[in-house]
């Protein structure tokens, strides 16, 4: 999933600088492509949020050993 999102990412960027090329001004067009990566990278914090939360729990998790004297 997250890899994916990397992908989408990428790819708007690459249109964002098609579009700069073709055109050589910010564009209306460029406004939405920027809005986009904005959105996909929240998306990308999220998952890296959740992804961290499941490793946390994981740690968390193990179990607690004590040595009695």
């Amino acid at each position: 999933m997250i890899q994916e999102l990397y992908s989408q990412k990428r790819s708007l960027e690459l249109k964002w600088q098609l579009e700069y090329e073709q055109s050589g001004k910010y564009t209306l067009n460029m406004v939405e492509i920027d809005n986009a990566i904005k959105n996909v990278i929240t998306e990308i914090k999220a998952e890296e949020r959740k992804i961290a939360d499941r490793e946390n729990a994981i740690v968390n998790a193990a179990p607690q050993v004590s040595v009695a004297t």
